[in-house]
């Protein structure tokens, strides 16, 4: 159905973002850093805050999430399209709302008594002694006249039936814009968590290399004195000198993951670039119960913003195409006005007008048909639309079950992992240390062990990230992340880092 500008209404319906999890790749004890690949699209811009602050700003999760949803361009832009619809809405209402004005005019006016038919001719025509004789001769060719009008005019439609769904409509398209924002807030909410995350999973990677940096370097220091002292051969320190270099090229590119995480999350979260940054918050852990699959699907029909948008949608594409079968119905109008009229220095004569109006459309019959195939056509469109998002929903919130399980399932393994190879490094360097093997099953025991310790952040990681995805399939990211993400947090680095660093290091001396 074709709608005048004024009542075409605003479809914003945002692009449904999925965030792909990275995953890490280690060969030879070599870290490699996190990656995530941001395709180029306003939901990881933001409108920056102002230029950067001379000390470091301390972050929180919940400070970061605040900051994306104050500047992220996402929902900047939904924002602003809420206005616009706002606009339309009311553009649309103003069509069933009465119309009163008000005017007030004076004029001067010369009126040519002659080309209006006031001639002699005329005069002479009158009956005697109406027009004294003495005036007959001042009566001037053109007459000056001030007048003086003041009236107000009202225009009421009594019967539009098609105004009146296309204003229901309206509130429709209203409504769909609010969802549209509020799916905007959860995209926003996910990314910036995901940032925030990826930000924690590269400190802890760094702290690692550093901490087994520090370790390499013990053994170095070891290997060098025992082949100065003639009890092992040079092998055992170039070995331990090559594996200290590689761990050095591990630190360089484990910083630079870290300081590249943290201009991305600045960039996310309206801050500038080189602004520093220091995460308050440590990588959580918590278990998340599982829920039926039922149940799941329950709340999010009632709560993904997206779903919602489209029902919306769906309704407003009814009313318009309601408006179309109406299109054929008589419209009643009232109209009337009330004022004076007059001229200055003269009476003024009250003067009023009112009337009823009735239109019927007629020879339209093409366009009225033309209009209700395109509503029609707009219908199946969104009902379309409607069924094929419930089926994606429930897709979604499969593959969020999968991978939660599976993640889960994966930190536990690493967890292990860690732990065996913290037996392994320290039975092999006490066999180092006390003489009975040389220094190449610690170089080995190093590598299994920043393996092991990857993995485990980065499992951390990918178990976050997929418990954040699960709450954003049901719609209720914006309200409960931080119940998905556990608010009792376990760092990182209490699991990680600090058994590389300190055990390894008590166990070489």
């Amino acid at each position: 159905m074709k709608i005048p500008r004024r009542q075409s209404l605003l479809c914003v319906l945002p692009a449904i973002v999925m965030l792909a999890t990275a995953a890490s790749a280690q060969n030879s004890g070599t870290v490699q850093p996190l990656a995530l690949s941001l395709p180029a699209n306003s939901i990881y811009g933001s409108v920056s805050s102002g230029p950067p602050v001379e000390t470091v700003l301390p972050l929180s999760l919940d400070d970061a999430i605040r900051r994306g949803l104050q500047s992220n361009l996402q929902t900047t832009l939904a924002k602003q399209n809420q206005q616009i619809v706002s606009g339309e809405r009311l553009e649309a209402i103003n069509f069933l709302m009465p119309n009163l004005t008000w005017k007030a005019e004076r004029q001067r006016l010369q009126i040519d008594l002659a080309a209006e038919g006031f001639n002699s001719k005329l005069i002479r025509s009158f009956p005697p002694g109406l027009i004294p004789p003495q005036d007959l001769n001042s009566i001037p060719p053109v007459v000056t006249v001030n007048a003086v009008i003041a009236q107000a005019d009202l225009t009421q439609p009594l019967f539009d039936l098609r105004s009146f769904e296309l204003y229901r409509a309206a509130k429709e398209e209203t409504s769909a814009v609010d969802y549209s924002y509020q799916a905007a807030r959860g995209q926003v909410i996910q990314i910036v968590a995901d940032s925030y995350l990826q930000v924690l999973a590269a400190a802890a990677n760094l702290a690692d290399a550093q901490g087994l940096l520090a370790t390499n370097a013990e053994i170095l220091r070891q290997a060098t004195l025992k082949h100065q002292a003639g009890v092992v051969a040079k092998l055992d320190e170039l070995r331990a000198r090559v594996q200290y270099q590689q761990q050095q090229q591990v630190v360089i590119m484990q910083k630079n993951a870290f300081e590249k995480a943290k201009v991305e999350l600045n960039r996310e979260i309206g801050l500038p670039a080189d602004q520093a940054i220091r995460l308050t918050d440590s990588t959580p852990y918590a278990t998340l119960s599982t829920i039926p699959l039922d149940e799941a699907l329950q709340m999010a029909y009632a709560n993904r913003q997206e779903y919602l948008y489209l029902k919306a949608k769906l309704r407003s594409a009814q009313y318009q195409s309601r408006a179309a079968r109406y299109e054929r119905l008589p419209t009643l109008t009232f109209k009337g006005n009330y004022g004076v009229t007059g001229t200055v220095g003269s009476i003024y004569h009250g003067t009023f007008l009112a009337e009823g109006t009735l239109s019927v459309p007629l020879f339209k019959e093409a366009e009225f048909r033309g209009d209700r195939d395109v509503a029609n056509a707009a219908t199946r469109n969104a009902m379309s639309q409607l069924a094929n998002f419930r089926q994606q929903i429930e897709a979604e919130i499969r593959d969020n079950m999968l991978d939660v399980a599976a993640t889960q399932q994966l930190v536990d393994v690493a967890r292990s992992n860690v732990n065996l190879s913290h037996a392994t490094l320290n039975d092999v360097t006490d066999r180092f240390r006390n003489g009975i093997d040389d220094d190449l099953p610690v170089v080995e025991a190093q590598s299994s062990l920043a393996t092991a310790e990857a993995q485990l952040v980065n499992s951390l990681y990918e178990y976050n990230v997929a418990k954040i995805a699960l709450a954003r399939s049901l719609g209720i990211v914006d309200r409960e992340y931080r119940q998905y993400l556990g608010t009792t947090a376990s760092a990182t680095q209490s699991t990680a880092r600090q058994p590389a660093e300190v055990t390894a290091r008590a166990a070489i001396r």
